[in-house]
C-alpha cells in the first residue's frame, strides 16, 4: 500500500507552520513524518515544529531541508530523504511536506513519478495556504502600469512579477485552498479575496476559510488526489523550462546575543520593513531573565512575537533572524541596524 503524502504550500508567512502544528496536535493517532523545507541556510520552521513535543510526530520524524527550495533540489535532497523515510523498519502512516514559501509545488509533485517512489508513496493532496490579509492589501497583484513601463524598457520581460508567478503556481497546483488569517479582514473583504483567487484555481477545488490554520484534519488528510498522475491539469508559468532558480529573491541571517527587552528590536524591525519592503522576517531571540525563547514572525508590516518552548539545558541563549526579500534588498543597510538591535554579527 502506498504511503499518502500531503504537500503544504503557500507564500512566505501564509501560516503553513501554524497549520501543520494544528494538524500534529489533532492527528488522532496517525503516525506522521514531516519534511520541512526552507529558503536559506537556517531552518526556523523546523525548530518551531520540534517544539510541539507531539507524540504523533516526534523530533526524529521531523526532517529539515534548509539549504534551498525543494523545487530546485529534488534530486539532491528530497529524493534521498523520502527514500530514508520509506525504508524505515516502521515507516510513517502519512508524510507531510512543508515547502518553502518560495517553492514551486509542481517539480515536487513530479518527483513522485520517479520509479523508486511511485510504487511506495502517492500525493494525497496539495494544500495551498493563502494569506487573506496580504491578498487584500494587493501584495500579489501586478501593478500593470509599472509592468508596462518595465516591458518598454526591457522587451525581453514577458512575465508577471515573481511574487505573482509564485502565487499563481501555488494556487494552480492546489487540491484544496485554505484562506487563512480570515480573522484579519472583514467578511466583505474576505468574499472579494475569495472571488479574486478563484480565477487562478482549477475548477472544482474547494476553499476553506480559517483563523490561525485551524482546519479539521479530516479535510486536509484523505483527499486521495494522486496528484502525480494529474500534472497536466496543474499549469505552471515555468512549464517547459529546463531549470528554475530563485534569483528574484535574497535572504540572509543576522545573529545576536541575549536582549534586555524585545521592544527596541520590534521598533527597528517595523522601520526596516517599511523602508526596505522586506517580505519576511522570522527567527528566535533570547530575552534576559526569560526561560523560554521568543519567536519573531513578520509578514509585510505585521510583526508578531510570542514565547515558544523553554531553552534546553545546553542550548545557547542566542538570537537569530532570517530576512527575505526580492532581489536588490539592501543587505548592508538592513544588517547594520539589525546588528545594533541584536548586538552581534551577520552571516
Amino acid at each position: 500500500m502506498k504511503i499518502p503524502t500531503t504537500v503544504v504550500t503557500g507564500f512566505l508567512g501564509a501560516g503553513k507552520t501554524t497549520l501543520i502544528r494544528h494538524l500534529l496536535q489533532n492527528a488522532k493517532g496517525r503516525r506522521l513524518a514531516l519534511i520541512v523545507n526552507e529558503f536559506g541556510d537556517v531552518g526556523v520552521d523546523g525548530e518551531l515544529l520540534k517544539g510541539c513535543n507531539d507524540a504523533a510526530c516526534p523530533e526524529d520524524d521531523i526532517v529539515e531541508l534548509a539549504n534551498g527550495c525543494i523545487c530546485c533540489t529534488v534530486a539532491d535532497d528530497f529524493l534521498p530523504t523520502m527514500m530514508t523515510l520509506l525504508d524505515r523498519p516502521n515507516p510513517p502512516e502519512h508524510i507531510i511536506i512543508e515547502t518553502s514559501g518560495l517553492a514551486l509545488p509542481k517539480p515536487l509533485i513530479k518527483a513522485f513519478q520517479w520509479p523508486d517512489i511511485r510504487t511506495r508513496a502517492t500525493i494525497d493532496g496539495v494544500v495551498t495556504l493563502i494569506d487573506a490579509d496580504a491578498v487584500a492589501a494587493g501584495r500579489f497583484a501586478t501593478d500593470e502600469a509599472a509592468l508596462a513601463a518595465a516591458r518598454a524598457a526591457d522587451p525581453s520581460l514577458d512575465h508577471d512579477s515573481p511574487l505573482e508567478e509564485l502565487f499563481d503556481d501555488q494556487l494552480a497546483c492546489a487540491d484544496i485552498v485554505v484562506l487563512n488569517k480570515a480573522d484579519l479582514v472583514s467578511q466583505v473583504v474576505l468574499a472579494r479575496v475569495e472571488h479574486q483567487i478563484r480565477e487562478q484555481m482549477r475548477e472544482g477545488v474547494k476553499i476553506v476559510r480559517a483563523d490561525h490554520g485551524a482546519v479539521d484534519v479530516g479535510v486536509l488528510l484523505g483527499i486521495t488526489a494522486a496528484a502525480e498522475d494529474d500534472l497536466d491539469s496543474r499549469p505552471s508559468v515555468h512549464d517547459g523550462e529546463a531549470e528554475h532558480d530563485h534569483d528574484d529573491f535574497d535572504s540572509f541571517v543576522v545573529d545576536g546575543t541575549e536582549l534586555e527587552s524585545v521592544e527596541p528590536l520590534l521598533h527597528v524591525l517595523s522601520r526596516l520593513i517599511e523602508r526596505h519592503d522586506i517580505l519576511r522576517v522570522k527567527g528566535m531571540v533570547a530575552i534576559h531573565g526569560k526561560p523560554a525563547r521568543m519567536v519573531i514572525q513578520a509578514v509585510g508590516p505585521r510583526v508578531q512575537h510570542y514565547f515558544d518552548r523553554p531553552f534546553k539545558g545546553d542550548e545557547p541563549r542566542r538570537s537569530h533572524l532570517v530576512v527575505i526579500g526580492q532581489k536588490g534588498l539592501d543587505e548592508a543597510a538592513i544588517s547594520v541596524e539589525l546588528r545594533a538591535a541584536l548586538g552581534a554579527g551577520i552571516r
